[in-house]
């Protein structure tokens, strides 16, 4: 059998009735006909196993999948390539066909974190697709590899400018400052004084930090009083 028959059937031994209807309340983006029912930890063990096969780039070739677990494996199985240049590849033939905020909030190379310099001007040119995930993942780039000691002020900028009427591009980029906030807080905390988010993004990344346990309680107040 092609590695495509075995992951379908693998993934229907593992299906969940009931876990389908509440994956799908979670990604309204998706029809009920793309969820099959499987929990994350069966999928990454299903990954693990994947990536031992030798035709397993048949099934990274095979896009764009029928099913979310499909592009949650995909996505488990990217975040484990050790080859930064090979991990960009998969990752640009795979973003455009991220449908959904879940399976773009799953890839998360860990091979990243060695290679910053060079990431940085792909995380730009994510941000510039035009694409609603590919959009969302860049953010994410900054926000996991780009704060504490390797933040600058033209990173954050970045989410700044990257303006959207997506829901699923905002909720990122408060996500973002309300991390940078909790991060770089001197820094990042004239973005917010100078209201330099629209509105939405701008109280939801207040929302966000005031429930952070890594923002003081004095900080929070005076967050607070900067909602529009």
């Amino acid at each position: 059998m092609s590695i495509l028959t075995d992951i379908e059937a693998g993934l229907f031994s593992l299906k969940d009735e009931k876990f389908a209807e509440f994956q799908k309340n979670l990604t309204p983006s998706l029809g009920r006909e793309h969820f099959i029912g499987v929990k994350t930890p069966e999928l990454k063990r299903f990954a693990k196993e994947l990536r031992k096969r030798s035709d397993t780039g048949e099934f990274l070739d095979a896009l764009p999948h029928r099913y979310f677990e499909e592009d949650q494996l995909h996505s488990f199985i990217i975040s484990e390539e050790k080859d930064f240049q090979r991990c960009i590849v998969l990752l640009e033939a795979f973003l455009p066909y991220v449908d959904n905020w879940a399976t773009c909030d799953q890839l998360s190379p860990k091979v990243f974190a060695k290679h910053r310099d060079e990431l940085i001007t792909y995380a730009d040119k994510w941000l510039a697709s035009g694409h609603t995930y590919t959009i969302r993942f860049a953010i994410g780039v900054l926000m996991r590899h780009f704060l504490g000691e390797y933040f600058r002020k033209e990173y954050a900028e970045r989410v700044v400018y990257a303006v959207s009427d997506e829901y699923y591009v905002n909720m990122m980029r408060a996500w973002y400052f309300a991390t940078a906030l909790a991060k770089n807080y001197d820094e990042v905390l004239p973005y917010i004084e100078k209201k330099c988010l629209d509105k939405w993004t701008h109280n939801k990344t207040i929302q966000k930090a005031a429930e952070s346990f890594r923002v003081t309680d004095e900080q929070k107040q005076y967050l607070r009083s900067l909602k529009i």
